[in-house]
Formats: C-alpha cells, sequence, structure tokens
C-alpha cells in the first residue's frame, strides 16, 4: 500500500466518491450519537464548497480514496474536522499521516495547536485522539440539548 496525500484542490472532481467514503466512515456512530452526525447534511456540491473555503487533504491508495481531513484555520489553533479514513483501511496509519499533514499546515498558518471536537459517546476515538497527544479541554452540547454532546480536544504543537 502506497498512500499519497494531496490537497483538494481545483482540479479534484470526486466529491462524490469523497462524500460516500465519509458516511461510510462514520457510518459506525449513526446508531451511537444524538444529535446525528451534521456529515449526513453534506451533498457533494456542499463538500466542494467547503473543500475551497478551508484546505483538505485526500488520501489515495493509488486511484482508490483512502481518507480524508479537512482543516480551518482559527485565531490560535488548526481546527480539525470530518477526519475519515476508508473502515477496511483503518489501523494502517492513514490516520496519523492525515495527522502531520495537520501539523504541517498548522505550522504554515503559524498556529500552534490543533483543535477538533469529538462526540461525548464515542469513547474509543477519546482514547485514539488522546493516544495522539491530544487532551480534553471542554465539554460542549449542541443547540436545543441540556447534556454534554461532544467535547472538544487540543494538541500544542512542539
Amino acid at each position: 500500500m502506497t498512500i499519497e496525500i494531496r490537497r483538494v484542490d481545483q482540479s479534484f472532481d470526486r466529491h462524490g466518491d469523497l462524500l460516500e467514503l465519509i458516511l461510510r466512515a462514520f457510518a459506525y456512530m449513526d446508531w451511537r450519537i444524538d444529535p446525528p452526525s451534521s456529515a449526513h447534511r453534506l451533498t457533494p456540491a456542499l463538500l466542494k464548497e467547503k473543500a475551497s473555503q478551508e484546505c483538505a487533504f485526500v488520501a489515495q491508495d493509488g486511484g482508490r480514496l483512502a481518507g480524508c481531513i479537512f482543516l480551518k484555520p482559527e485565531p490560535d489553533a488548526l481546527y480539525i474536522g470530518k477526519l475519515a479514513v476508508e473502515p477496511t483501511m483503518q489501523g494502517r496509519g492513514i490516520g496519523r499521516r492525515l495527522l502531520v499533514t495537520a501539523e504541517a499546515t498548522a505550522r504554515e498558518h503559524g498556529l500552534k495547536a490543533l483543535r477538533l471536537e469529538t462526540r461525548i459517546e464515542l469513547i474509543e476515538n477519546h482514547r485514539v485522539f488522546s493516544g495522539w497527544g491530544f487532551h480534553k479541554t471542554a465539554e460542549n452540547r449542541h443547540a436545543g440539548f441540556d447534556r454534554t454532546t461532544s467535547i472538544e480536544m487540543r494538541r500544542e504543537l512542539e
């Protein structure tokens, strides 16, 4: 397996395939989280627009999409969103390679930290992100909820 990380630019024309990848990667959480994932509101057109407004990257194995990450510069950190790895390819270091890309992007923007949010119910994600050096910084709730629905995690860059 030779994974290539590629920036999603104007020449990228596989937004439908990218949406399918995200939905497959997030499917395991469908019955576990409330409210449902915002991934269900995405369309190929919305992904194309999102990629034009943020820093988006895909991981490819030959012509096959293996993963993606969307990065949004904020005043004090680079926000990581829609980090997804093809379920049949998880455990092969693709997520970590995308995270290295996020670190490089943060440095390019002069940012010294990475930030992400993960749902409160997804304990296994909390462990993975902790293993990647992230620590919990806040608990958040979606509009209309009277309980914590997500946690915010942050990783300072050296």
